[in-house]
């Protein structure tokens, strides 16, 4: 059984960063794909960012393009998300995910074998 575990989260003004953490512990396979989630109060669960574990494939939502780096340490287990330029719109709870699917647009609709807990980024002024 796979666990993962976000850390990171916090206040930040606009402008601000952050570096979200996802620690995986437990077994996993060789191929698979992990990925940040966001879900803002009363809005949908977004896709924010996901890599490939076999060939460090990443892809990033248009609204995070430029501003978010997703990054991997396998010898720690661990996916980060590098969150600069932060904006009051990327207020929400962000989750880390994984599971068997593609790091390509539309990766967030697969079913995910494991989900964190999430943790909570709050830009405000």
């Amino acid at each position: 059984q796979l666990q993962l575990v976000e850390s990171g989260g916090g206040l930040v003004q606009p402008g601000g960063s952050l570096r979200l953490s996802c620690a995986a512990s437990g077994f996993t396979s060789d191929y698979y794909g992990i990925g940040w989630l966001r879900q803002a109060p009363g809005k949908e669960r977004e896709g924010v960012s996901c890599i490939s574990s076999s060939d460090g494939i990443t892809y990033y939502a248009d609204s995070v393009k430029g501003r978010f780096t997703i990054s991997r340490d396998n010898a720690k287990n661990t996916v980060y998300l590098q969150m600069n330029s932060l904006k009051p719109e990327d207020t929400a709870v962000y989750y880390c995910a994984q599971g068997n699917f593609v790091c390509y647009k539309g990766w967030e609709y697969y079913d995910m074998d494991y989900w964190g807990k999430g943790t909570l980024v709050t830009v405000t002024s």
